[in-house]
This record gives structure tokens, C-alpha cells and sequence, in this order.
């Protein structure tokens, strides 16, 4: 059952228009709006941006910023901007995917205000896609391309590690994602390789590996906060790290919560990033019935025998892994405190849903990992800097995105409503903007044949 839970969602069950090829829209001005810049915690009302080709050229107040002649205006009185979100524990098809479910994917992360896309299961067709992407010929999220999966079975042994790491790195990937069944003595390969070759490394923690040897070894992210709840289990408790089923859902009653501070302490000395997945697992052992998930608007976008395959999982979670009701929640618990406790330290956090997965709908589970940031203890605004400013830092591209400032890459959202007052008013689009092109709603939902 849960080797589902690895498999992506490329089958959707509307039609799409082609991608437009040009996506440069000359001099489009938002009159009006207020801005939300990302820098600190502040709004900037009657405002007007204006963007030409793919940068912010203006920004000030309506009565100081004179909206260029032949420029598209667009209407921003009692609307809120805010720099375009990342998905950083994104997935797209690749294999024998055809090129329309492809294309679809991405659209439907862009749809949902989501400009920035970081890959976490390669493929080589995956580097066209960044490239026809950044050049503007291909509707799409800038995307951030990891390698194919460094498991087990695909890294056997040191060598093969040494081997992998250096055709990932000459081929041009971004990173390289690890899964679980790595050895300890494969992953030290991998390790000092790609500190030599400089390449990045990320993913799972292999239960060989453990998270404190994943710390010092400077994960660029964990994903899934994987291997934190294994290295707190009691001592003397009656399992062991190795018994753990789909991140320690099983262990939650067996858990030492006074170790959690000093592995945060070391996830922050180390540098080491987060992206914590949270909705995943509330998805499947917390958020409502696999009855109730399934009248979710975003459910109309996912093909019914995917539909099917979901409740299957759902409904036999608890059982598949061997946890009580009461081990779930408390392993979730467990996963709030630490994602809090995380951030007032200042370990970096990346906004992340691992989509397209159990009920994670590309475009839709993003804003949902949003809620559960604030529902862990995040503020709203902190929860948006997961997805804009942090990452931002995270890929060293200050100077470019992350904020909306002038000169700054034209990635943004426009919103219906404050989201600094309630997280969920994210999903309150009128429109997005990706690398200056313009997208009302009303096109959005056009292409995606809503």
C-alpha cells in the first residue's frame, strides 16, 4: 500500500489549452493594491507596481507612481500582493508521461499562485523543462531539478554512490535527492562526493544514516522532518528506530519529548533546512475521512481510480503501520512542537506538500501545508516567509525573488484578501504573475477547464 505513497498523480480528469510559447507581456501596472512586501511584517497600501518584461520597475504610492501609457492595468483597490509562493517538495511527471500531463502539472502549480518549483524525483526530460521554463516558451513555475531517486537499490555500495553522484552533477542537476535503503558507509561516499563535485544533497534519512550523523553531514533540507521522531524515542522503549512505519507513526507513544531542543540546537548550528511535509501525514492520520477528503474542490481535478487508490491508503493506515489512533496524533503532536520549536530557533523552514500525493492536488496542497504551518504555532506572515523570503535564502537569489521590490524578478500573487489576518486567504486569487507574464483567474480557470 504505501509504495502509493512514492507514486505521483498524472492523470487529471480535465482537458487544458496548450502553454502559450511567448510569455513576455510588455508594461502591466497593479494601481492601488496593497503590497505585502515579505521583507518584515508590514502592509504598504495604495500602492502601484509596475512591471516591464520580467522586472519590477516601479513601486510607490498611487498619487507618486504614474502608470505608463499602453501599459495593462490592473485594478488592485481592496486587494493584497504578495511575492509568488515556492513548492519546495514538488513532484513532476517523468518516465513515459505524456508531454500534455506534463504541462498540465505545471500549470496547475502556477495556477495556484505557485512560481517557484523544486523537483524531488528526477529525470533527465525534467532538464529541458527547467530550461524551456526559464527561457519563457513553456508555462510554468521556475523549477529547481533534483536527480533520480539515490536509494538502496540504486547506490548498492560505495562505488556505485561515487559513480551516481558525478553523472548527477555532470548532467546538470540542481541536487540530488536521497531515499531510505542507503548504507552508512554508501552515504559517507555520497557525502564527501558531492561536497567534492559541489553538488547539494537532500531528501530522506536512511535509518543506517540516523538524523544527527544527517546533520553533522549538512543536509541542504531534510524533507519530512525524517528522522526526528526515530532519534526520540524513550529509552528502554519496547521498539527500536529500524520498527518505525512511515515516519514514526507508530512510536508516538513512545516518545521523550526532552530530547527534541538539542536536536534542534543542532539542526541550527549545522545550517541544516527543513521542509516539514506536515500535511501529508494530517492528510492521513488527523484531517477528516477519506469520504470527507474526497469532496474537496481541488478532488475534481484527480482521475476516480487515483481517487480510489487514495481512500485505500487512507483507511488502512493505521493499520499498515501498526499505530493506535492515539500513537498518530501524538506522533503529529510531536511533529507541531518541532516544526515551533524549529523555527524560534532559527533553523531555516521551506514551505513544501509533497505533491502530487495522497490528497495533495498540485496548486491546492501547497496552501494547505500553509494552515498547518499556523495550526504548529507559526504566524501567518511566518508561514508565508517559508515560501517566499526563506527560500529566497535558501537558494542564494536575495537579489532576484523573495520580495517584492523594484529590480526584483516579476513573480507574484494577487489576492481577494489579507492573508496576514488568515493564512487560507491565499487561496483568494485574482490573478498570478509569473516572470512578468499576467494570468487573471478567469484565464487560469480557463486553461484548466474549471
Amino acid at each position: 500500500m504505501l509504495h502509493l505513497l512514492l507514486a505521483g498523480l498524472w492523470a487529471f480528469s480535465r482537458p487544458t489549452d496548450p502553454p502559450c510559447g511567448d510569455q513576455s507581456q510588455g508594461v502591466v501596472a497593479f494601481v492601488d493594491v496593497t503590497v505585502i512586501p515579505m521583507d518584515r511584517e508590514r502592509r504598504l497600501p495604495g500602492q502601484t507596481v509596475v512591471v516591464r518584461g520580467d522586472r519590477i520597475v516601479e513601486l510607490g504610492p498611487v498619487a507618486s507612481v504614474k502608470v505608463p501609457e499602453g501599459a495593462t492595468r490592473v485594478e488592485g483597490k481592496g486587494k493584497f500582493l504578495i511575492p509568488g509562493l515556492a513548492e519546495m517538495h514538488a513532484h513532476i511527471p517523468g518516465g513515459q508521461a505524456a508531454d500534455s500531463a506534463v504541462e498540465r502539472t505545471l500549470l496547475m502549480y502556477l495556477a495556484g499562485g505557485l512560481t517557484t518549483v523544486r523537483g524531488m524525483l528526477g529525470h533527465p526530460r525534467h532538464l529541458e523543462l527547467r530550461a524551456r521554463a526559464a527561457r519563457g516558451v513553456l508555462l510554468s513555475p521556475t523549477i529547481y531539478a533534483a536527480g533520480p531517486s539515490l536509494n538502496g537499490n540504486s547506490i548498492p555500495d560505495p562505488a556505485a554512490a561515487r559513480k551516481a553522484v558525478i553523472e548527477q552533477k555532470e548532467a546538470g542537476y540542481d541536487l540530488l535527492k536521497i531515499h531510505p535503503g542507503v548504507s552508512r558507509e554508501s552515504f559517507d561516499t555520497l557525502v564527501a562526493t558531492a561536497r567534492r563535485v559541489g553538488i547539494p544533497f537532500a531528501g530522506h534519512v536512511p535509518t543506517e544514516v540516523g538524523v544527527a550523523h544527517a546533520i553533522e553531514s549538512k543536509y541542504a533540507t531534510i524533507e519530512h522532518l525524517d528522522g526526528y521522531i526515530e532519534a526520540m524515542i524513550q529509552e528502554g522503549a519496547p521498539v527500536t528506530a529500524e520498527q518505525s512505519a512511515f515516519f514514526g507513526l507508530n512510536l508516538g507513544e513512545h516518545l521523550d519529548g526532552s530530547k527534541l531542543p538539542a536536536l534542534v540546537e543542532a539542526t541550527t548550528r549545522a545550517g541544516v533546512w527543513n521542509v516539514p511535509t506536515q500535511v501529508l501525514l494530517e492528510n492521513l492520520v488527523l484531517v477528516g475521512s477519506s469520504t470527507e477528503l474526497v469532496k474537496r474542490p481541488e478532488m475534481r481535478y484527480v482521475a476516480p481510480e487515483m481517487l480510489a487508490q487514495w481512500a485505500q491508503v487512507k483507511d488502512g493506515m493505521l493499520a499498515e503501520t501498526g499505530s493506535t489512533p492515539e500513537s498518530a496524533r501524538r506522533t503529529i503532536e510531536v511533529r507541531r512542537h518541532l516544526i515551533k520549536a524549529l523555527h524560534a530557533a532559527g533553523a531555516g523552514l521551506l514551505l513544501g506538500s509533497d505533491a502530487p500525493q495522497i490528497y495533495n492536488v498540485p496548486g491546492f496542497s501547497t496552501h494547505r501545508e500553509l494552515e498547518s504551518l499556523v495550526a504548529a504555532g507559526l504566524t501567518p506572515y511566518q508561514a508565508l516567509e517559508t515560501g517566499t523570503r526563506n527560500v529566497a535564502r535558501y537558494f542564494g537569489t536575495e537579489r532576484e525573488t523573495g520580495t517584492i521590490e523594484r529590480g526584483k524578478r516579476a513573480d507574484l500573487v494577487l489576492l481577494d484578501a489579507d492573508p496576514l489576518v488568515d493564512i487560507r486567504n491565499t487561496t483568494k486569487r485574482a490573478g498570478v504573475m509569473v516572470r512578468g507574464r499576467w494570468l487573471p483567474q478567469a484565464e487560469i480557470e480557463r486553461r484548466l477547464g474549471a
